[in-house]
């Protein structure tokens, strides 16, 4: 063992096996088998092979497309919200204006509503978007005389629910992203361009965003993977996996529905691989433009 620790070739095998072991266990063999399932009918134990089948169903169901453009259009929309806002903010945050308790405090509070459980903020969100006039939001928006609205019953409205949850929830995680990478900026470059006579706003896009590179690329990648996956949040605020005209269905609650609710399994499997194969296409994609699998020059 001792001579196998200090092996140069067998060492760093060692170490990571842990990790190789783990993969194979929770990731690969599981995904094998989803593909395997995905190519079969599953009824009471039996597994029959039915070929691409079961792709072909999935092809032709408006439901799933009607899942899939759900689930897109939120991950867009969260792109949108949750890499800008946070940025700004992050850029507040680490300026050296204004009391270092007050940016303590406000940084503590915006990431509290990561550590709140799923199910209770969606609970919470449910009833503040209640198409009652009793319900919070319709009464803050009867202030201006705009009127109840049917918040979970019209497509928009719940989906500018579904974006305040994640809104609500991300912002912070996203800020202590972005302040660790402003951090990790020497503090030489802003003072260089201080000297020149570069404004804030000039410091912010000329130097901040393009050092921030690495930490975006990372936000930008587990955001993608974060709104094709979203479940939990819709399924809470529509009190099940049911929504008028399905305008609430992602793509993981499609697959719950199949999986779970009807009991179709090798259906469900193809479901799970199809958007494995999406979200992988996508940050493959991300990942490729933004550079990060090329090479750094030798110098």
């Amino acid at each position: 063992m001792k001579k196998l620790l200090y092996s140069q070739r067998l060492a760093p095998y060692l170490f990571i096996a842990p990790f190789l072991i783990t993969l194979a266990a929770f990731w690969a063999i599981p995904l094998g088998r989803a593909f395997i399932m995905s190519t079969q009918e599953v009824l009471y134990g039996e597994a029959t092979f039915i070929g691409l089948a079961n792709y072909e169903r999935l092809w032709n169901d408006n439901v799933f497309w009607r899942a899939m453009y759900n689930s897109v259009r939120y991950m867009v929309l969260t792109l949108i919200l949750l890499i800008p806002i946070p940025m700004a903010l992050a850029a507040l945050i680490n300026t050296r204006l204004g009391s270092e308790r007050i940016k303590s405090f406000f940084k503590a509070s915006m990431f509290v509503p990561a550590l709140t459980s799923v199910v209770v903020a969606g609970i919470i969100f449910r009833l503040m978007f209640s198409e009652t006039e009793s319900g919070l939001i319709n009464q803050v928006i009867g202030i201006v005389d705009l009127g109840p609205v049917r918040w979970l019953r019209e497509d928009i409205p719940g989906l500018i629910a579904l974006l305040a949850l994640a809104m609500w929830r991300y912002t912070g995680v996203n800020i202590m992203y972005f302040i660790a990478g402003m951090q990790s900026i020497p503090s030489e470059y802003y003072e260089a361009a201080s000297i020149d006579g570069a404004s804030k706003i000039q410091q912010f896009f000329r130097i901040t965003i393009p050092n921030l590179k690495p930490t975006i690329v990372y936000v930008t990648t587990i955001s993608i993977y974060g709104g094709l996956a979203m479940f939990l949040e819709s399924f809470m605020l529509y009190a099940g996996n049911s929504s008028p005209n399905n305008q609430g269905l992602t793509l993981i609650g499609y697959l719950y529905r199949k999986g779970i609710e009807e009991n179709d399994l090798g259906f469900a499997s193809a479901v799970g691989v199809v958007i494995l194969v999406v979200i992988m296409t996508i940050n493959i994609t991300n990942l490729s433009f933004s550079g990060t699998f090329r090479k750094e020059s030798a110098r």
